[in-house]
């Protein structure tokens, strides 16, 4: 009781007392060459108001992840436990913006640097090395108009940045009266800072990775009338040749969640949130298992040696041990 008043008093979330959550629902046996039969899943943190966007951090030897309505990042090791990495960041108020959202999607560069998706801020954010002192603008907007949100993000190795702009970080959505963009797009920004929009006919595209061969870019779709993940061919012209990857409409009949963030394994399998928590889904879209979290699970991350997924659980942070 005293631990737990110590961290209310410095404005930590607490370590739950209840360890484990959930369960592993397995479709296929080709899930157990990903999730041992004895894995579960552990509660490493909680009492956040909406965790989101974890990212591995090779240089801290943690995870860092955003709290959106709280404006913080935190992080988490198996050393120190949690700890505050930064706060306030996401939202300034130097940006239009009545919701006043932090950071949300997080992905960490070639060269070490955090990538930011300063929600309420309504841009792309680069801490060099890490330093909160070093902020540094990569996009805020498209033809002269400002972004709505950026949501998540992912780099292909010659240094393209993708990443989904919904309207979630304004409040209205896309009746807000300070949306600037008709659509709601999935661009592409190259290392020289050009910015071409890929795709603006997704309702809201949230969670987006790119395929190991990078032939394929994943766009997941968080609509509750049209709940997809879309898969497109990329190449030097864009990304072309759009189909449904997966289908989640029968999953959102029985199973709480929508589809949000996505990581690819280096064996090709999809891990999605979604409709339960995480979906497993292999490369040809059959749906092999799901990671059932109990409470709606945001998204998810690798450790940089694919040992562990960690995933943002609505108010919690969890991990379950990989093969």
């Amino acid at each position: 009781m005293i631990l737990k008043l110590i961290l209310i008093l410095i404005n930590l979330p607490v370590i739950s007392q209840d360890k484990f959550i959930g369960s592993v629902e397995r479709l296929s046996p080709d899930i157990d060459n990903l999730i041992e039969k004895s894995a579960k899943i552990e509660i490493l943190a909680d009492g956040f108001e909406w965790s989101e966007g974890p990212v591995w951090s090779s240089q801290l030897n943690s995870v860092l992840f955003s709290d959106v309505p709280e404006n913080v990042i935190y992080s988490w090791n198996e050393d120190k436990g949690l700890g505050t990495f930064t706060r306030p960041i996401g939202y300034s108020g130097n940006v239009p913006n009545l919701k006043k959202a932090g950071t949300n999607g997080l992905t960490i560069d070639a060269d070490g640097n955090l990538i930011i998706c300063m929600h309420g801020d309504r841009k792309i954010t680069r801490l060099e090395k890490l330093n909160i002192n070093r902020k540094v603008t990569l996009v805020n907007s498209f033809d002269g108009n400002l972004l709505n949100s950026p949501n998540d993000l992912v780099y292909d190795s010659k240094g393209n940045l993708y990443f989904t702009d919904p309207p979630y970080g304004l409040l209205e959505g896309d009746n807000d009266k300070l949306k600037e963009i008709e659509f709601n797009g999935v661009y592409k920004v190259s290392p020289n800072g050009d910015i071409e929009v890929l795709v603006k006919n997704l309702t809201r595209p949230n969670g987006i990775s790119i395929s190991n061969d990078e032939k394929i870019l994943y766009v997941a779709n968080s609509d509750k009338n049209n709940p997809v993940i879309m898969q497109y061919d990329l190449s030097e012209e864009g990304a072309k040749n759009p189909s449904v990857f997966f289908d989640g409409r029968e999953l959102t009949k029985k199973d709480i969640g929508l589809f949000d963030g996505l990581k690819v394994h280096p064996t090709g399998n999809v891990f999605a949130t979604g409709p339960g928590g995480v979906l497993v889904i292999k490369e040809n879209g059959d749906h092999i298992g799901t990671i059932r979290t109990e409470v709606r699970t945001a998204n998810c991350a690798f450790d940089e040696n694919f040992q562990y997924l960690y995933m943002t659980s609505d108010m919690f942070l969890t991990r379950i041990k990989l093969l």
